[in-house]
């Protein structure tokens, strides 16, 4: 009688065993073939001729992504920014701080910031420009000649015209001499770039940007218009990532300058390991603690797995028609920042 009880036991903790295993293996082979499949955006589809996109791990129709990612992030444009914040404990910041410092605009420069979302590109642009001006007047104020008043006093002016002539004076040239810098925030979701507006508006930058609504395969812009364009964080939402690049290039002037950050591969196998676990077991559960919202973040963490890898990315910017393309990896390749030139 002993026998069968002592075998129920074990019987039990094999079962769960095999279990575990079965489970593991089967989230083994999910990432395996998402990780294959990354390096393709597109594939066939049935018999009735319709090309299938991935959307995270699923594929569906190409003509059913667009509606897909615009619900995802309808979804997430209020906790967005604060969501962010709490997967990347805040690293997300000094990724886009150094982005801007890599791009390091100056006076004059006129950017578009495709996908824009809540404008933290747009606010660092814009942040960095008053900066720099802000150091030219600075050493123009260091360099100004001061004249003794016993010396004006033979000009023979009124006091007072003599003070409003000086401040308006040095108001026009300092005006006149700063070209003026504009920056377009583009992006296919209405409901994040009305956070986006309302942020910016909040800290005070109402001038010197616009807001946009636009798809960034297909930009509703002229050629040749703009000295930078950026994409943060975006890219690898698009259903056709060589569109982008094109449009990207198309509206470029010549000389100007493609950045574009974006999530990417981490090589070494330790730490990838420990960050898919991250990706996959925590991110998922902060959205739902959050924001209420389990679909869409781990949309989020399964699309990163199907972007390209660096070298990937790399060669498709050039297959656009950007010179001197390069990358950058951020957080041992969690992140990367790629850049290229349109040279004509």
């Amino acid at each position: 009688m002993s026998t069968p009880n002592m075998a129920a036991p074990m019987t039990v903790r094999a079962s769960r065993c095999l279990a575990d295993v079965f489970r593991r293996r089967c989230s083994l082979q999910k990432l395996s073939g998402a990780f294959i499949r990354c390096l393709t955006t597109t594939k066939n589809g049935d018999d009735d001729g319709k090309r299938e996109t991935h959307f995270g791990f699923e594929y569906i129709p190409e003509e059913e992504k667009e509606g897909k990612v615009y619900e995802v992030f309808e979804n997430v444009a209020s906790r967005y920014d604060l969501m962010n914040d709490t997967m990347s404990a805040g690293v997300h910041r000094l990724w886009k701080d150094h982005f801007m410092e890599c791009m390091a605009p100056t006076p004059g420069t006129t950017l578009i910031d495709v996908a824009g979302g809540t404008g933290d590109i747009a606010l660092r642009f814009l942040r960095y420009i008053q900066s720099q001006r802000s150091t030219e007047y600075a050493a123009r104020q260091d360099f100004k000649v001061q004249i003794p008043r016993e010396i004006k006093a033979n000009i023979y002016m009124d006091p007072a015209d003599e003070d409003s002539s000086d401040s308006s004076s040095s108001d026009e040239e300092t005006e006149s001499s700063q070209p003026s810098s504009v920056v377009t925030v583009c992006d296919i979701n209405q409901a994040m770039l009305d956070v986006g507006k309302t942020k910016l508006e909040k800290l005070g930058f109402t001038s010197g940007i616009s807001w946009l609504q636009g798809n960034a395969e297909s930009l509703p812009l002229e050629d040749n218009t703009y000295d930078v364009y950026t994409i943060a964080f975006g890219i690898r939402n698009c259903t056709h990532i060589d569109k982008v690049l094109s449009e990207a290039y198309r509206v470029l002037k010549p000389g100007g300058r493609f950045m574009c950050l974006e999530f990417s591969q981490v090589n070494n196998a330790l730490l990838r390991s420990l960050y898919d676990s991250y990706s996959f077991q925590v991110i998922p559960v902060m959205g739902q603690l959050i924001a209420g919202d389990w679909k869409s973040y781990q949309y989020l963490v399964e699309s990163i797995r199907q972007f390209p890898n660096q070298e990937d990315f790399s060669a498709m910017i050039r297959r656009a028609g950007f010179r001197v393309v390069s990358h950058e990896n951020l957080t041992f390749g969690v992140a990367a920042i790629h850049s290229g030139f349109k040279i004509v």
